[in-house]
């Protein structure tokens, strides 16, 4: 698999690199370079631009001979976005299954989740962040990308479980 933070932007060749592989490739949303993505992201419709842009790579990737089928998105969680526009990305993550890719969210101990806990570290954000991957999986998300595996498959089953009792029809 190739998980590129830049959607095949960053080297020309990579796109040619991915379709040879002939592999699964995520293709996560960035706005700006690495080094200056955080300093003022700024986006008139966060769901909108983002959305719009994985749609724009998503062709050129398979007009570079990607297989459609070997293609997964990721909004880009914290890469040139603040704390207001991850919120509005993770409350309307279910718009982007209508590019007919599977998602991928990798929201696991960011920025976002210090921010909205009083400033935690970053290796106390493990409630944060299952909240997250609960948030996502709810929105139908497929790949949730974590640190605390254990934990969060744990709290997974257990949302899960208490889901599929709630749907069961009581005889």
């Amino acid at each position: 698999m190739i998980n590129d933070v830049s959607a095949l932007t960053y080297d020309q060749r990579s796109a040619e690199v991915a379709a040879g592989l002939n592999v699964p490739v995520v293709l996560m949303h960035h706005q700006g370079p690495p080094e200056v993505m955080q300093e003022d992201p700024r986006y008139d419709d966060v769901l909108v631009e983002v959305y719009l842009w994985l749609e724009e790579r998503i062709g050129a990737s398979v007009e570079a001979g990607v297989r459609r089928e070997q293609i997964l998105i990721d909004p880009g969680f914290g890469f040139g976005k603040n704390v207001a526009h991850n919120l509005e990305l993770m409350n309307g993550l279910a718009l982007f299954h209508s590019l007919g890719c599977p998602l991928v969210v990798g929201a696991s101990r960011k920025r976002t989740i210090g921010a909205l806990s009083c400033e935690s570290p970053a290796n106390r954000r493990l409630g944060g962040s299952i909240a997250f991957a609960l948030k996502a999986v709810e929105q139908g998300v497929q790949i949730v990308r974590v640190h605390d595996v254990f934990e969060t498959v744990q709290a997974l089953r257990i949302w899960r479980g208490m889901r599929d009792q709630a749907l069961t029809p009581r005889i």
